[in-house]
């Protein structure tokens, strides 16, 4: 079992940065990647960012650039730093963690809200 708890969300200007940070907890050494999902209302669950326990990292193409996912804390941690945040940001991230045995994990969820 993986226990996920995210922090950092909140109402920031457009233009302005935000930082998200996950703590993972529970078997950890399982873990092979872990990442952040993000749902704004109607939408689906989309893939923001996404890094291995090698360090390799994926971005959706509306956040290259300006996101960055890093992990730390011998890979207890996942941090998303935001930048240049736009209104279409805003939404519920999620931090997602994958085992080797390809469970999925989610945390409960932290609110982004961009004002433009």
């Amino acid at each position: 079992q993986v226990q996920l708890v995210e922090s950092g969300g909140g109402l920031v200007q457009a233009g302005g940065s935000l930082r998200l940070s996950c703590a993972a907890t529970g078997s950890i050494f399982s873990i092979s990647a872990m990442g952040w999902y993000r749902q704004a209302p109607g939408n689906q669950r989309e893939l923001v960012a996404a890094i291995t326990s090698f360090g390799v990292t994926n971005y959706a193409d509306s956040v290259k650039g300006r996101f960055t996912i890093s992990r730390g804390n011998a890979q207890k941690t996942v941090s998303l730093q935001m930048n240049s945040l736009k209104s279409e940001d805003s939404a519920v991230y999620y931090c997602h963690a994958l085992t080797l045995g390809a469970v999925d994990y989610w945390g409960q969820g932290t609110q982004v809200t961009v004002s433009s």
